[in-house]
């Protein structure tokens, strides 16, 4: 059996998450152009049946997205994505014991979803695309996912020059860690980042790496679910990329990666009963 590296607990509006075994963050985007599921849940009935489905799967927290961070998506404005997230955060803080999770880089938005309902912010660019997150995040004293990012998503994939991929990014997080503390920010989560301003390369010693990032006592989140590390190395399609998606997770979890985020809550909440 594999064991989880220890870190430090996050609360969650009063409920204390931590981390004996690894969680499991469902993916619900309530976009029309994302690049797996764009569409098919931009609307409330549909988001909703697609979270249903989420909560029988057994998943910890539901990561809500409201704008597609796939290079070449439509811009959306701050208030269209806060009128695709508000109305389903609040059908969700109905349900008893579920975690919520806001998918966005602007902090209006993040603190829109957290007014009404929402327990984390998951933030793709680590501050970057917004210089009022930090702030935002301090005063609100909400659990924050810190990603490693460069550009934007438009961008991103021209700043892929790193000495050491995996020693440059944590001293990246590092360097926006104290940051945070500085600001008063208690409980942080760290991303990696994969696919974002990362070759393919990259990203795969990142993954066998990942580990090196246990020295900040964190959880660490793993976002590699159907991507382009993926699907472009196998030569298939994201919707082909489940076979994939569950190898590289197992990787993940070996290395003591605390938290999933994952298109398939079923097969990931297996994984992890195999494993644990």
């Amino acid at each position: 059996m594999i064991s989880t590296r220890p870190a430090q607990s996050v609360n969650a509006a009063g409920r204390l998450i931590t981390f004996e075994r690894p969680l499991i963050m469902g993916i619900l985007n309530v976009t029309p152009d994302s690049f797996f599921d764009g569409g098919k849940h931009n609307n409330l009935d549909n988001a909703l049946l697609k979270a249903e489905e989420l909560i029988r799967d057994g998943v910890d927290i539901i990561d809500i997205g409201a704008y597609s961070s796939r290079p070449g998506a439509s811009p959306v404005s701050s208030a269209e994505e806060i009128n695709r997230a508000i109305p389903v955060i609040r059908e969700l803080t109905k349900k008893p014991n579920l975690v919520l999770s806001i998918d966005t880089f602007r902090a209006d938005v993040a603190e829109a979803c957290v007014e009404a309902g929402a327990h984390i912010i998951n933030d793709i660019s680590g501050g970057t695309l917004d210089e009022h997150m930090f702030a935002t995040v301090a005063r609100l004293q909400v659990p924050y996912i810190l990603m490693h990012m460069r550009g934007t998503p438009e961008t991103m994939q021209t700043f892929t020059d790193y000495d050491d991929i995996a020693v440059d990014v944590a001293t990246a997080l590092g360097e926006k860690i104290s940051v945070l503390r500085a600001l008063g920010v208690k409980d942080i989560i760290l991303d990696p980042g994969f696919g974002f301003a990362k070759t393919i390369e990259q990203n795969y010693e990142l993954l066998y790496r990942v580990d090196e990032l246990h020295y900040f006592g964190l959880p660490i989140l793993g976002g590699i679910s159907r991507k382009s590390m993926i699907y472009k190395k196998l030569g298939v399609t994201p919707e082909e990329a489940l076979t994939g998606t569950i190898a590289l997770n197992t990787v993940l979890l070996t290395k003591g990666v605390q938290l999933l985020r994952v298109h398939d809550v079923k097969e990931a909440k297996q994984l992890v009963k195999l494993l644990f």
